[in-house]
């Protein structure tokens, strides 16, 4: 290990130096040989090393994603050479080459932070070895090892002999109790961080070799801690702590408020926005427009949750829109929108007009003409009309029972003329 911790040497002296400041701030407040001192140190290093890996954690949240929406892609692969696995393998990675994404990107925040976690073991080691290391000198070299947590010296470590933990004022039941607890909550925060992954923040409708990765990491990693936390000293097993349950608090955010789709966690947060939209009715900011575009956006290509989403806002009367507002609608128009249906407006531009009966465009004729289309046409007015010659009997049409009989002289009077259509 320290042949390791050598390889990262270059990186010591800023750390060390990290250390010593924000030691100076908490020397002031609680003393400078005190435990608290300088784990709180230890914290604020871990602290300000996460800050600055944010950008690298965006970017491993894109990643995830880009994963995600690949997964369609990979279901298909897998059918398509279930008998033949290393022409999956193959087929894999030519879709990661393409969509520019990578499984192993989930990994990077722990490798970016390795420099730091190697620099911070070889400091601490050089303090238990009564060894300067970096800018801390004798003085703070003496400073860190009367520093105890709980009993434990900075430098000690749970394999240490009970000679070597005298020297250090300490007693090897103290460091061994301290050590150990600390060891199980390092294992439980990794292994709970990672199942909380994988059980709330993954789409289990598709088997991929992502899944498959986090599944082990989920089991490998605990064992990992545990088995090297042994030899690791107790100030670094506060740093790997810290940053473990950075990282659980991290992921709880990601996943209470950009789950990935298809996972529990999605169906969890969308259920909430819908009480927020329908509460509101409307959509109130940037982000929320953001989410119901890009819902609205993927049409039947939609998940369970969204669909469930959509369908949620129409029943209560809302209408999601395309550029991600979410506006009032009548019932009719809101059924029919559901799972990507047409709106009754965009309907009624694809309806095509219905065909109208003769006796249809008559009555309509006749109304256009100022006539009431509710007389007969034995019952029209008679006046300054010509008698018509008697119709052949092939012209005589069904239904016009009474001018059939006028034209058999079975009613006398003046006749109607025919209309001018008619021959």
């Amino acid at each position: 290990m320290d042949t390791i911790a050598s390889l990262f040497s270059f990186i010591t002296t800023p750390v060390s130096w990290v250390i010593v400041q924000f030691h100076s701030v908490y020397g002031a407040l609680f003393g400078p040989d005190t435990g608290w001192a300088w784990g709180l140190s230890i914290v604020s290093l871990v602290i300000l090393i996460r800050i600055c890996l944010i950008p690298l954690f965006v970017k491993q949240i894109k990643a995830t994603r880009a994963m995600q929406t690949l997964q369609p892609e990979m279901k298909k692969i897998q059918e398509r050479y279930k008998n033949d696995k290393q022409r999956q393998s193959e087929e894999m990675m030519k879709l990661y080459k393409d969509a520019g994404t990578n499984p192993l990107s989930s990994c990077l925040p722990i490798l970016a932070q390795s420099p730091f976690f190697f620099a911070l073991y070889h400091v601490l080691n050089s303090i238990a070895s009564n060894d300067t290391v970096g800018v801390i000198n004798e003085r703070l070299l003496e400073s860190a090892q009367k520093a105890h947590i709980f009993g434990a010296p900075l430098a000690a470590k749970f394999t240490d002999n009970a000679d070597k933990v005298e020297a250090l004022n300490a007693s090897l039941t103290d460091v061994r109790i301290i050590t150990a607890l600390m060891i199980v909550l390092m294992s439980l925060s990794q292994f709970y961080t990672q199942r909380q992954l994988m059980t709330k923040n993954v789409d289990t409708t598709v088997k991929t070799p992502f899944m498959q990765q986090q599944k082990m990491l989920m089991y490998v990693f605990p064992v990992i801690f545990a088995v090297f936390g042994i030899n690791f000293p107790v100030g670094v097993l506060v740093y790997w702590l810290t940053t473990n349950v950075w990282t659980m608090g991290q992921q709880m955010y990601v996943i209470h408020n950009n789950p990935t789709p298809g996972s529990k966690a999605q169906a969890a947060y969308l259920e909430r926005f819908s009480k927020t939209v329908t509460r509101h009715g409307k959509t109130r900011n940037r982000r929320e427009r953001a989410i119901v575009k890009a819902i609205v956006a993927k049409g039947r290509d939609r998940n369970e949750y969204e669909r469930k989403f959509i369908n949620g806002l129409n029943k209560a009367g809302l209408a999601a829109q395309t550029d991600g507002a979410v506006v009032k609608s009548d019932a009719t128009a809101a059924a029919q929108a559901e799972d990507g249906a047409p709106t009754t407006a965009q309907a009624a531009k694809r309806q095509q007009p219905k065909r109208q009966s003769k006796s249809q465009r008559q009555g309509g004729a006749a109304k256009a003409a100022g006539e009431s289309p509710s007389l007969t046409k034995a019952e029209e007015p008679q006046d300054d009309v010509k008698p018509a010659a008697p119709a052949k009997k092939g012209n005589a049409k069904p239904g016009g029972s009474t001018r059939s009989k006028a034209q058999s002289g079975q009613r006398k009077g003046p006749q109607r003329p025919k209309s001018p259509s008619k021959k």
